[in-house]
């Protein structure tokens, strides 16, 4: 699931909206959004992200938050360490091939830290 499925889901389940309900009100099918939710299908577009919104009715933090996570919900990342060093080369790698061995923990640690570096 990608963080934008999370999101979604957690915006129908507290609104009592069922995955077809939604689907015929954003006019996509059903299986379009549950592979959307379970990060089987690529960011929606930004015309579809706009409905989503609009059908939700969110205040504008809330939509912000949703452009940020579909942003980030991209399931087929491509990492291009062209002209970069080879430890970057070697961590995007490493990433790739090692993700689906780290728990939730691990990827909090992780997620926390490079972000704690960037700034």
């Amino acid at each position: 699931m990608t963080p934008l499925g999370q999101k979604l889901r957690a915006l129908r389940e507290e609104r009592g909206i069922t995955l077809k309900q939604m689907a015929t009100a954003l006019n996509v099918s059903s299986a379009y959004l549950s592979a959307l939710e379970h990060g089987r299908r690529g960011k929606p577009t930004w015309m579809l992200l706009q409905r989503i919104i609009a059908y939700f009715n969110v205040i504008w933090d809330d939509a912000e938050d949703l452009q940020r996570l579909a942003e980030m919900s991209d399931p087929k990342v491509t990492i291009d360490t062209g002209g970069l060093s080879p430890e970057a080369t070697e961590l995007a790698n490493r990433l790739a091939r090692d993700i689906k061995k780290l728990d939730a923990d691990d990827l909090a640690f992780l997620s926390a830290e490079l972000v704690r570096r960037l700034k």
